[in-house]
Formats: C-alpha cells, structure tokens, sequence
C-alpha cells in the first residue's frame, strides 16, 4: 500500500495545510495543539472531543470527506489521529487517493517527500508483521486448546453470559461504524445528492454502476447509523414523495450525472439500459438525445446547475 502511495505522492502540496488537534476528554483543551499547528503554517484548524480508543470521531470523519485535492492534512503526533498503526495506515491511504498530503510534525512522516514515504513504508512493514503475528498466535493457542479437550473461543459467548454477549454487540457495533466511516466518500455524496427525491433501490443501482455493491437495505441502514452519529442529515431519511415517470427518470439522469460528470451523454445512455430503465416512451434503447432532453429539464428544474449541461 504504502509503495502506491509512494507513486501519488510525488507532487508538492498546491493546497491548504488544515491541522486537526484531538483531546480525549471535554475537561482537556487543543490550545497546545493549537499552537503547535499554527506555527507551523496551519490556517485552519479543526478540533475533537474524543477517546484514543473511540472509533466514533464524526468530526474527522467530515474533515476526511470535505478536504480537497492538494490539501495537507496535519497533526502534532500521529496519536491524535489514528488508533493504531493500521488505522493510520487507512486514513493515509483514503487520503492519498484524493490527491491530499498527510504530515506529522513531531513524526518522521510526510508523505509530500521521500523520506516521509520511507517511515509510511516502514510503519506498514511493522504492522504486517504485527498482524502476522497475531495470527500465528492465535492458531497457536486454538491448537494447544484442543490438544487440552477444550473448546476454542469466548466460554462466555458459547455460554450465552449476557455481560458477554453485550460486549460482543458492542464490538461488531463499533467495527461496523469504522467500515461505514472508512468508505463514507465513496457513496455518500450520491446518497446526498439523490435523497430524497429518489428511492433507495434508485440509488443502490446508480452506485452498483460505479462497482460499489450495495443493497437498498444495506444503504439505508448505513445511512441511519450516519445520522445517529451526526455525520448526516436527518432529512436523507425522508419517505420518498412519489414521481410521475419522466419526473423520476429526470432526477434519476440527474443523479447519474452528478456522481460521475466526465460521463457523456452515450455513456449515461449506456447505463440506462443496463439499469433496464424505460425511455419516457416506454421504449428499451436510450439516445444521447433523450439523455440530453432530461438533463435540459433538470437545469432549468433546479436539480443541476447550468454549466453542466
């Protein structure tokens, strides 16, 4: 991973160095933090009110989803921003993908020069093994368990302990709020767009084009949890209002077109079909033309801004 990041990395950072300083508790401050990324050029700064150990940082969470391409994002240590080694390793890795920089000032990481690459590299190499270890281990210890005539595992889930089995909900709860937050600026801005003028079942298959496998279900479930954690709007949940046929197939275009811009008029056409939608005749093969026609309507509708058409 870290060698792939080594090969986007290349550029110097064009953008804003925005610093992101973290306290565990609401009795603790950021003003040391603060100061620290001021000094070191940070025009803006964001803070969080939050564990180590939490996997809930909403506020990190929205500055991964809005920060931009050229940007630099920057922490005092790299403590403040991840739990553990392949936590960072993830978050550096979402942010490599958009084209942004990452920098720790009291760390040998920066991934904007080669040296900084080098430590990411080095931190990737110990966490490989740190998990190949674990797993060696843990074979270990279900081997010698065996060999003993017990069973491996948690005696208290296998005995249905209900302080047990709070914990385990607790934690699948938890890692799938990390899963829902680590692909967060993969779906949700489509989800944004297209709620809730459009059903779920609309958006899942617009996103299954785009090879991101989701369910209605799955979706709308993800989006609830987002909303409980205040990283969403409320009003993403709202009962889709029904459509006349060529209102929903506007907004349907209109959403295609906004998850993925560079698409042409042929490809949108293209989508269509395999969407099995009808045209707004009723018929199975879409134009450019029709395509055209209701995007035309969803400008002048207000749905999408008129340079894009």
């Amino acid at each position: 991973m870290a060698a792939d990041m080594q090969n986007r990395a290349s550029r110097q950072p064009q953008g804003r160095l925005i610093g992101y300083a973290r306290v565990s508790t609401d009795e603790q401050t950021t003003e040391a933090q603060e100061m620290e990324l001021r000094a070191a050029g940070c025009e803006t700064i964001v803070q969080e009110h939050g564990s180590g150990a939490s996997r809930a940082r909403p506020v990190l969470s929205k500055l991964l989803r809005d920060i931009s391409n050229g940007d630099t994002l920057a922490v005092v240590r790299i403590d403040r921003l991840a739990r553990s080694v392949s936590h960072l390793l993830e978050v550096i890795e979402g942010l490599t993908e958009k084209g942004v920089h990452f920098r720790s000032l009291r760390d040998p990481i920066d991934t904007s020069t080669p040296q900084g690459i080098f430590s990411l590299q080095v931190l990737g190499a110990v966490a490989q093994l740190e998990r190949s270890l674990i797993s060696e281990r843990t074979k270990a210890g279900i081997k010698a368990a065996k060999a003993k005539g017990r069973l491996p595992g948690n005696p208290g889930i296998r005995e249905r302990r209900p302080e047990a089995l709070a914990k385990m909900t607790a934690a699948q709860k938890a890692a799938y709020g990390t899963r829902i937050q680590a692909t967060a600026n993969q779906w949700l801005p489509t989800v944004k767009r297209m709620r809730p003028d459009h059903t779920w079942d609309d958006i899942a298959r617009v996103l299954k084009q785009r090879d991101l496998d989701w369910t209605p279900e799955r979706l709308r479930r993800a989006v609830k949890w987002m909303v409980a954690e205040g990283m969403a709007d409320a009003a993403l949940l709202r009962r889709s209002p029904p459509r006349l046929p060529e209102d929903r197939l506007m907004t349907l275009v209109a959403g295609i077109h906004s998850s993925n811009p560079g698409l042409t008029l042929r490809e949108i056409a293209s989508q269509l079909e395999q969407l099995h939608e009808r045209t707004p005749r009723g018929g199975t093969k879409w134009s450019p033309s029709s395509v055209k026609n209701l995007l035309d309507r969803a400008k002048r509708s207000g749905l999408l801004p008129s340079k894009t058409v």
